[in-house]
């Protein structure tokens, strides 16, 4: 492989690496969030899901894909990803409460 074809090829590459790293810290981030909806859910006998909020994130979510040039499609399965893993903390946190 050419050196100056390898060397942009590193570069792109540590672009990538070092949005992976802010991507990790936005979702710890985020988690932590949620983790608090979840205790104050659990606290105050709340259900695990909210699927009216649901449906709204991922319209906007959808929206702001669509703004970024990224399939809206792709955007709502990460999305749905996420909602999925928050709403199995937020139904943890709710049996910590009642055990």
């Amino acid at each position: 492989m050419d050196d100056d074809i390898r060397a942009e090829l590193d570069e792109i590459r540590a672009s990538i690496d070092n949005i992976d790293a802010a991507l990790v810290h936005l979702l710890a981030e985020r988690f932590k969030c949620t983790k608090r909806v979840g205790r104050l859910k659990a606290a105050h006998q709340l259900p695990p899901a909210d699927p009216d909020r649901e449906a709204r994130q991922i319209r906007r979510l959808r929206e702001k894909a669509l703004e970024a040039d990224l399939d809206p499609a792709f955007a709502e399965k990460f999305l749905n990803f996420i909602i999925d893993e928050v709403i199995h903390h937020h139904e943890a946190a709710a049996r910590d409460t009642t055990a």
